[in-house]
């Protein structure tokens, strides 16, 4: 038996807890966005639950992990159609916060489609992701050990951030911390983070350290990026880098790993939460770092292909497919099969 194969046999179903935001996305789609004080026809319009933290756990959940999820929603019909949603990918939603005097997060997603490709630009309306503290999330203290991976993101306070965070430390399981939408991180949250996953941009003004593009990805450039946020207490760097794929870097060592490019691009609205989620659940059920971004890789590029955040995210099968289709020989895709069965 090959060493390869030895870790394939080694997976486990992981338990993944994310502490995030529920947002409803509503998603108006045209050839072109307005300027300031025009208005345009557009091609089409659509709704759909979203919100980062809603999204990475959908994913994890649909990759096989078992999820719980905490956060907050309003006492309204969007609040209630997102936690049917959730729960129907097989997410724990029974400690989600419903706050009856705030209204549900809602996210306004402009997606332009043109000859040269798709871009999108979102508001979001926080809402009631924004109402809650520590102290409401206190179930959180008394059980994250039982956890394998904790996911946080920025569309909640920073406070229960940082809380969940020291949780986590103080019980040894692992914190990934997706600093998206960006903002200015707490010095002293940077030590409690074992995986920080900005992307490109986020990365750069983050450390303060341009990234070269020209010529593709600048290997030294991204190591200085890792260094300064391990200097600061991170423990590995994790950075999606658009065309050039994806990286995991810890200032000394930097493992690159290639964009999976597909033809037609529909929505690229969560691609970045499906990386993040795929990563930490093939991390948490035993792949190594590199072949956890190889999978999150395949993952995301299969959530652009569909409209909405929730609705385009995968399942392991289509998972597996995209990886035998595109000869994977980082490991056997068969092995991950103990996350649907597990």
């Amino acid at each position: 038996m090959s060493a390869e194969r030895q870790v394939m046999t080694m997976l486990k179903k992981p338990k993944i807890l994310v502490v995030g935001s529920f947002v409803m996305d509503l998603i108006a789609t045209t050839s072109r966005i307005p300027r300031a004080g025009e208005s345009v026809i557009g091609l089409g319009f659509s709704s759909a639950p979203g919100g980062k933290g809603a999204n990475q756990a959908v994913q994890c959940a649909r990759l096989g992990a078992d999820v719980t999820m905490v956060g907050s929603v309003g006492a309204d019909a969007f609040g209630r159609e997102m936690l049917a949603a959730v729960s129907a990918a097989g997410v724990d939603v029974s400690h989600v916060l419903i706050n009856e005097n705030e209204s549900s997060g809602v996210g306004h997603i402009e997606i332009e489609k043109t000859e040269s490709g798709v871009q999108n630009r979102i508001i979001v309306c926080p809402g009631a992701n924004m109402r809650f503290t520590p102290d409401d999330i206190s179930w959180v203290k008394e059980h994250v050990s039982e956890f394998d991976m904790v996911m946080l993101q920025f569309e909640i306070p920073m406070e229960a951030d940082l809380a969940v965070a020291r949780w986590a430390g103080e019980a040894g399981v692992p914190v990934m911390v997706n600093p998206a939408p960006a903002a200015p991180i707490p010095e002293e949250l940077y030590p409690l983070v074992s995986y920080l996953s900005p992307n490109e941009t986020e990365a750069a003004a983050l450390s303060g350290q341009s990234i070269r593009a020209e010529g593709g990805v600048n290997r030294e450039d991204l190591l200085k990026v890792a260094e300064i946020m391990t200097k600061r207490g991170v423990k590995k760097l994790i950075v999606t880098l658009g065309e050039n794929g994806s990286c995991v870097a810890d200032g000394r060592t930097l493992e690159l790993v290639d964009r999976v490019k597909m033809e037609q691009v529909a929505d690229p609205t969560a691609a970045g939460d499906s990386f993040v989620a795929s990563f930490c659940t093939a991390l948490a059920a035993g792949l190594s770092e590199k072949n956890a971004l190889v999978f999150a890789s395949h993952a995301a590029a299969i959530t652009v292909c569909g409209m909405g955040a929730i609705p385009s995210l995968p399942g392991m099968e289509q998972v597996q497919a995209l990886l035998r289709e595109r000869g994977c020989d980082a490991f056997d895709p068969a092995g991950l099969d103990v996350l649907k069965n597990g």
